[in-house]
């Protein structure tokens, strides 16, 4: 019984001994080392104050019919009215949506785009965004773009 414990203590001692230290976390970036933000780009900065991030969704039409707005009028309306408005960047990402309009009996399910922004929260970016629903609107007769609003801590 002596023997088995003693067999047992001097493994875990020497499996004690291959374990490896824990990694060093310091504050300081070692010279040399990629830095994780951007620098020197005030379009672009590492850390923000005031910033939101939007997310606009954009009808396409009706999910297996030929109406509706097709990939080049898509990229044709975010090249004239988005993209002169935020040149920085922006995320598109192809969704799936339903919506019940006024006076419709059910939801119609939708191809849709949505449109990911990250912008200093100014009155000139809001009214860049209001500019862009109608737009939107007035290309295709739809009721509504919805757009979603939060503040945002951003870094790049």
């Amino acid at each position: 019984m002596k023997s088995t414990a003693s067999l047992v203590l001097a493994t875990a001692l020497l499996l004690a001994g291959c374990a490896a230290p824990a990694p060093r976390v310091s504050a300081a970036q070692p010279q040399g080392a990629a830095s994780p933000t951007l620098a020197g780009d005030a379009a672009h900065p590492g850390a923000t104050a005031g910033w939101v991030r939007t997310e606009l969704y954009f009808g396409l039409g009706g999910e297996g019919t030929a109406t509706g707005v097709d990939e080049a009028g898509w990229r044709a309306f975010l090249d004239r009215e988005v993209t002169p408005r935020f040149p920085d960047g922006l995320s598109v990402v192809d969704v799936y949506g339903q919506w019940q309009g006024r006076g419709q009996p059910r939801p119609e399910r939708l191809r849709s785009k949505m449109i990911v922004l990250a912008y200093p929260d100014t009155p000139a970016h809001r009214a860049d965004i209001e500019a862009i629903r109608v737009a939107w609107k007035a290309r295709t007769g739809d009721q509504s773009v919805l757009r979603i609003t939060q503040p945002a801590e951003v870094s790049f």
